[in-house]
């Protein structure tokens, strides 16, 4: 299945706690039961403002109806055409 990069813009996130990062994280997977295992959340990097998180679903609008059904803004959704690391200049 294809892999999604979600950009999520919320101010302050940075600054969030343990607690209300493990109730957002809650809160996804409760979401994700609800779909029915056709969205998996792989992680998620939080910064300042933002969220990127990684995603593999069918398609794009799956990953879009995950952030509405949990109240998440999706304000980016890409799919990931390649992935380039260390290890790609192995050949």
């Amino acid at each position: 299945m294809p892999k999604y990069v979600i950009e999520r813009e919320i101010p302050g996130l940075g600054g969030s706690s343990a607690q209300d990062l493990q109730d957002v994280a809650q809160k996804s997977n409760a979401v994700l039961g609800e779909l029915g295992g056709s969205v998996q959340w792989v992680h998620s990097y939080v910064t300042d403002d933002k969220m990127y998180c990684v995603y593999v679903a069918g398609d794009a609008d799956q990953v879009r109806e995950h952030a509405r059904r949990g109240g998440f803004p999706a304000d980016s959704v890409v799919a990931v055409r390649a992935v380039v690391d260390p290890t790609t200049a192995e050949g």
